[in-house]
């Protein structure tokens, strides 16, 4: 998940078919386990097994709200959003937290109604199957994701990844309470599993809703991010000093604004000139970014926007 809060790579159209195609293959994992959890959990009745059914279901809505998210996503900008709909990432991560939290107090209920009145797991061998089937198919869906985000940065695409990734453990715990319970007739095994998942399902999203508010309140890019556009401005040989640099991302797309600093007597073509020489070396090194450098002559006092951060004492 850290590869969607970090400074997307890439947007270009392979990166915007691989972000769909990550859309299409989580909704087609999440509906074919749908299904095979169904199946089993009516046979079983099985309150762990019911926990991985929930999340897949609360999978499934997520994984359909970051489709039509992605699509909105890659939108040109247009006379009405000049900056771009790549808030819609965020928003659709934020969605997301909010279905699991729903989707684990559901279930904490229901853990908590059976440990009241135990019951013991039926077919338990057809339950572990399913969720051996369910960890496999997890597996390659996981794996498409990670690179996705690697290429992408997306956000929504790394909530989707943080769901199924949490998913792994979830069915490595269903299917011990599976084998517990049936070999040792413990049915309390069941229900206590089921509630520890709603505590993860909850766990998983406070960490998307930070990262979805990271961007939505338009946070600075992390400080080494920012120190490196400082050192690639700086690194010009007309450039003598950079201030007021402001970052902030938008989805797939960052913004960054900043002053430099050159010879006073420099005329206003040269200068134009230099600065787009120092946009043209942040664009190699930031390609999905919004670039926007003021011309100031060397020594004119300015009124500083935001002070350096102050130190701990």
């Amino acid at each position: 998940m850290a590869e969607a809060a970090s400074f997307p790579m890439t947007e270009t159209e392979a990166a915007h078919r691989l972000r769909l195609r990550a859309t299409y293959a989580s909704l087609a994992v999440a509906a074919v386990l749908i299904a095979a959890k169904l199946v089993v959990w009516i046979s079983t009745g099985s309150v762990a097994l019911l926990s991985s059914l929930v999340d897949s279901l609360v999978d499934a809505a997520a994984s359909l709200v970051n489709f039509f998210a992605v699509r909105h996503a890659i939108v040109p900008a247009d006379r009405e959003h000049r900056f771009g709909h790549g808030k819609a990432e965020p928003l659709a991560a934020l969605g997301q937290s909010a279905f699991l939290v729903g989707s684990a107090v559901l279930l904490m209920f229901e853990a908590v109604r059976r440990l009241v009145s135990p019951a013991p797991v039926e077919d338990a061998v057809a339950g572990i199957a399913v969720m051996v089937f369910a960890i496999v198919v997890t597996l390659g869906l996981v794996a498409y994701q990670r690179h996705v985000v690697r290429r992408t940065g997306s956000l929504a695409i790394g909530a989707d990844e943080l769901h199924y990734r949490s998913d792994l453990f979830l069915n490595l715990g269903v299917i011990a309470a599976l084998a517990i319970g049936s070999m040792f007739a413990v049915p309390i095994v069941d229900p206590l599993f089921g509630a520890g998942v709603g505590l993860w399902i909850i766990y998983g999203a406070v960490k998307i809703a930070r990262l979805s508010l990271t961007q939505l309140m338009d946070r600075e890019l992390p400080d080494e991010e920012r120190a490196r556009v400082r050192a690639i401005a700086e690194g010009h040989p007309e450039v003598t000093a950079v201030h007021d640099i402001r970052t902030r991302i938008a989805g797939p797309t960052a913004f960054i604004q900043l002053h430099i600093e050159m010879d006073g007597a420099m005329n206003l073509l040269h200068a134009h000139e230099v600065s787009d020489a120092v946009e043209a070396r942040l664009r190699r090194a930031f390609p999905n970014a919004e670039i926007i450098i003021h011309e100031d002559p060397a020594g004119i006092e300015e009124a500083v926007a935001f002070p350096a951060r102050s130190r701990a004492h």
